[in-house]
């Protein structure tokens, strides 16, 4: 109802407004700081909702079962399988992770020790010999380790942590999925939350469509990125014979969200595991973490070319550095969800921060803004790729069966050179 409908409800002036809307905003700056310790996991049960929104949807529409069933059934089923994998394997997987940061630690505090020793001797790789007695490594690598083992510390006082306050970690989440269970389970009803202003409904329809392909994109691309590495990396660093390989592929995928730290950092790590596990293919120590870390390298240098550009497009345009910084602000914020989201996070408030400035300067906000397209359905992708494999494979078998046809189409010229051959 408008108020010209209502006369008995008088307009604001312009004083009033604003200084209604500092009031709000100052309210809403002070309780976003004082419970900013809920804020992380209030935002992971909205993930968690918005993930498992698209299944329960397809259950209710194609099965016709009941939405608050179906909502029921997920999460149950979900609570199920946390507490199943934390009774079989939570406690272990934190113990695997403090050896595998003890064993980082160790192989820090040694490397100086290791590198005076080798740089004492040529390093011999095949016909190749490196003098390696006028590089100063020990000295470099102390400085290095003074700045890398802190952070190692710090890393294995969380998981200590982590460890101990297991009670505190189970009632968070409890919290998480009872908040994401009611979020999905009132999803379904029409105009849940709707925000009504005269003249900005189309501006208002336009900038949620956009940040959902923004948010679709991110988690169905960056989930899926995810996947593929931990499952290509588990693969290669068991072909390679590298310990605590589900660890460092897990590490692998996680280096994803970060741009240029994270591989380095994962790099780093295969490379100090692979120096000084016992066991190296039969190579030298220092080779087989070269050819660790290369492969590592090639590896990432595929994903990124081949794999993430197929994948995710370019639905969120942002540069990688102003992910990096993302990453640094959200992380002192948010904790580890901070750096998982800080991407999708940039790219929504780029949106919202285009769009205010245009209206700040009297412009059209929809008219240079770039539209972000709604993200190709999955399905599409796997079949365009399977017909490409196809087709290539298609033309292989087709090469071969002209090249047998030509052979037997000519067959004394092919004795012809065979007899050159063995005169």
């Amino acid at each position: 109802m408008t108020l010209q409908e209502n006369p008995s409800s008088p307009g604001w002036s312009t004083n009033t407004k604003l200084v209604v809307g500092l009031a709000l905003s100052g309210i809403t700056i002070l309780l976003l700081i004082r419970f900013h310790n809920i804020l992380a996991p209030l935002l992971t049960s909205v993930l968690v909702a918005y993930l498992f929104h698209p299944i329960a949807t397809f259950f209710n529409k194609k099965l016709k079962i009941p939405w608050r069933l179906i909502t029921t059934i997920l999460f149950l089923l979900l609570f199920a399988i946390i507490i199943g994998l934390l009774t079989w394997g939570g406690i272990s997987i934190v113990e695997q992770v403090q050896n595998l940061i003890k064993l980082i630690q160790g192989m820090i505090t040694d490397l100086p020790g290791f590198f005076e020793e080798i740089s004492s001797k040529p390093l011999v790789i095949g016909p190749f010999e490196f003098d390696l007695s006028k590089l100063e490594l020990e000295t470099l690598w102390t400085q290095v380790a003074g700045i890398v083992q802190p952070l190692l510390a710090q890393l294995g006082s969380l998981i200590g942590s982590l460890a101990t306050g297991i009670g505190s970690t189970l009632t968070w989440l409890v919290f998480i999925l009872l908040i994401a269970y009611f979020i999905l389970s009132e999803s379904n009803k029409a105009n849940l939350i709707r925000i009504v202003i005269p003249r900005y409904q189309e501006d208002i329809q336009k900038i949620v469509t956009q940040l959902g392909h923004i948010w679709n994109a991110f988690l169905r691309g960056q989930l899926l990125i995810f996947v593929i590495t931990v499952a290509y990396y588990a693969l290669l660093l068991s072909v390679l014979g590298v310990k605590n390989l589900f660890l460092l592929a897990f590490l692998a995928g996680l280096a994803r969200f970060v741009p240029y730290v994270g591989p380095f950092v994962a790099w780093t790590t295969y490379g100090l595991v692979a120096l000084f596990q016992t066991e190296h293919l039969g190579m030298q120590p220092l080779p087989y973490a070269l050819l660790v870390v290369g492969c590592a390298w090639f590896s990432d240098f595929l994903l990124d070319n081949f794999v993430v550009p197929r994948v995710m497009s370019d639905a969120l345009a942002i540069h990688p550095a102003a992910v990096l910084v993302m990453v640094i602000i959200s992380a002192s914020l948010f904790g580890f969800l901070g750096i998982l989201l800080a991407a999708p996070v940039l790219a929504s408030i780029q949106l919202i921060v285009t769009y205010l400035i245009s209206k700040l300067a009297d412009q059209d906000p929809w008219l240079n803004l770039r539209v972000i397209q709604p993200p190709e359905k999955l399905s599409v992708i796997f079949i365009r790729q399977w017909q490409r494999t196809k087709n290539a494979f298609l033309r292989i078998n087709i090469f071969k069966r002209d090249t047998a046809k030509k052979q037997a189409n000519n067959p004394q010229q092919s004795s012809k050179k065979k007899g050159e051959k063995n005169e």
